[in-house]
């Protein structure tokens, strides 16, 4: 328990202390302080230490701030007793803090309302680079040469290509299967007023093939692996694994983040094949079911309503989504810091920036095709 005792000899004051001056405890005699603090002495001040048992740093605050408003308020100030490791920490602490500074007061108006914006077209450029820095040391760090057994593990690619592709197969057929039923369902709805029902095969294999089957996958992969990718590699950064890589001679880029990317490029296009047959067979089953058409004639007019070119704009866009997720992924995952929040806050950001990206390298294909009449 903390103590207090006080006197005013002369006009001065004489401050004993006793007792635990402890965070815990000093509460009580907290505004026994400040009303000696409010007054003026004509005469010395003195703090008497002698019976102070035990101080922390809530207690040597306390008697710092006493001590500097004695020093204005009264003739003199003295300190006795206690012991040297109390008195060299009170001395160490300041007479009062600081009021913090705002920002906002300190920044001009045209600072505040360009500097976010600033900031964010940095942290870009930062990101640009360190992708850049990726690929490169990805491609490097595999360390591919004939004839040296030190290379690419296929074993480590093919454990990606498991986890990234084959345990994908489920949620992205169901998914496909769904959106290609639902294209057909209101394709079919909208033209049945004019008569063209049979248009709807030509709706869904074109938009499927060209569009909406290679996106909703790379969509699809960028919520499930990019963030899995994100985790594994701010997971290692957290627990230091990869600063034991760097220490052991190996290259966190080349042993981490080359297979993924490999297993990525490798993967994605088959997914959007299946998500492809998905999609058309929900197509085929709604519009036999809904407008009629049977098997036959689904695939009869789809032969005639796609060629080539439109199976290959699709799938040509898959290797460069595959090549944005994965380094989306690893770039924020090297960005994690020491904490649970920092790799939730990264996790969400990879999903939600590889998620834009790919939409608008999407609209960048197809600006690119149109252009070139593909």
């Amino acid at each position: 328990m903390a103590g207090l005792e006080v006197d005013y000899p002369a006009g001065g004051v004489d401050i004993r202390l006793s007792g635990s001056w402890l965070n815990a405890s000093i509460a009580s005699i907290d505004g026994n302080i400040k009303e000696i603090e409010g007054r003026t002495f004509a005469g010395p001040a003195r703090i008497d230490l002698t019976a102070l048992e035990n101080l922390d740093t809530g207690g040597a605050w306390m008697i710092r701030r006493l001590a500097g408003k004695l020093e204005r308020n009264a003739e003199s100030l003295s300190l006795s007793g206690g012991h040297p490791g109390m008195l060299d920490l009170i001395a160490a602490l300041p007479p009062e803090l600081p009021e913090p500074e705002s920002e906002a007061a300190r920044r001009t108006l045209f600072e505040r309302t360009f500097a976010p914006f600033g900031g964010q077209v940095m942290n870009l450029l930062d990101d640009m680079v360190q992708s850049f820095n990726i690929i490169g040391s990805a491609v490097r760090g595999a360390q591919l040469k004939l004839g040296r057994g030190s290379g690419l593990s296929p074993a480590a690619v093919f454990t990606h290509v498991e986890q990234m592709g084959v345990n994908a197969v489920p949620i992205i057929a169901l998914m496909s299967f769904l959106i290609g039923a639902i294209i057909a369902q209101q394709g079919a709805f909208q033209l049945r007023y004019f008569g063209a029902e049979i248009f709807v095969v030509d709706l869904v294999g074109i938009l499927q093939l060209r569009e909406i089957g290679v996106l909703l996958t790379a969509i699809m992969i960028a919520g499930r692996t990019g963030s899995a990718i994100t985790a594994e590699i701010g997971s290692m950064k957290m627990r230091e694994e990869i600063d034991a890589l760097q220490v052991m001679g190996l290259n966190p880029v080349g042993v981490l983040i080359f297979p993924r990317l490999l297993a990525l490029v490798i993967a994605l296009p088959l997914l959007a094949i299946v998500a492809n047959f998905s999609a058309l067979a929900g197509a085929a089953v709604v519009a036999n079911i809904y407008s009629g058409v049977t098997l036959e004639v689904f695939l009869s007019r789809l032969q005639s309503a796609i060629d080539t070119s439109t199976v290959v704009s699709g799938m040509l866009k898959a290797p460069f989504m595959a090549l944005i997720i994965g380094i989306v992924a690893s770039v924020e995952g090297f960005k994690v810091g020491g904490s649970a929040e920092s790799l939730g806050k990264h996790v969400t950001a990879s999903v939600v920036k590889a998620i834009f990206v790919v939409i608008l390298v999407d609209g960048i294909f197809a600006m690119f095709y149109a252009s070139i009449d593909f």
